[in-house]
């Protein structure tokens, strides 16, 4: 099951040449996934980092074509694999027919020291059903 998110490239966003500079899009991506927690998995962040978190331990991106003022990205999230503390995602950015970035990304669900730990069974049920259909024959 796949989130979407809408993002208007605002003006915040970009260079002088009104297009997207690339960290931008780092944050667009935690806009995604902080949305996909709070609406899909129904664990804000606001109440998630009071006793922990869920830091990126890794994300590859490649940026495909140049966003600009004004542009409407669809970002979609799926979520393609889940261990035991762990959660990975791929999200990708389309402005009408064209990819504008897509990245692979894996979270980890940790405790407020900081240690990986077991996501919570309501929360592991929830991402079970998100998992892509071919995520599930790795």
């Amino acid at each position: 099951m796949a989130f979407l998110y809408p993002q208007k490239v605002m003006f915040k966003h970009c260079d002088p040449a009104g297009i997207v500079f690339y960290p931008r899009y780092f944050e667009m991506i935690n806009d995604c996934v902080e949305a996909f927690f709070e609406d899909v998995l129904v664990l804000p962040f606001s109440a998630l980092h009071k006793t922990g978190g869920v830091p990126t331990a890794e994300i590859t991106t490649r940026f495909t074509a140049p966003s600009r003022l004004g542009d409407i990205l669809s970002i979609r999230l799926d979520v393609t694999k889940l261990g035991r503390s762990s959660v990975g995602v791929q999200i990708q950015a389309e402005c009408g027919e064209q990819t504008r970035f897509y990245a692979n990304s894996t979270l980890v669900f940790v405790n407020e020291l900081g240690k990986p730990t077991s996501w919570p069974a309501p929360v592991r049920e929830k991402l079970e059903k998100c998992l892509k259909d071919d995520a599930n024959d790795t």
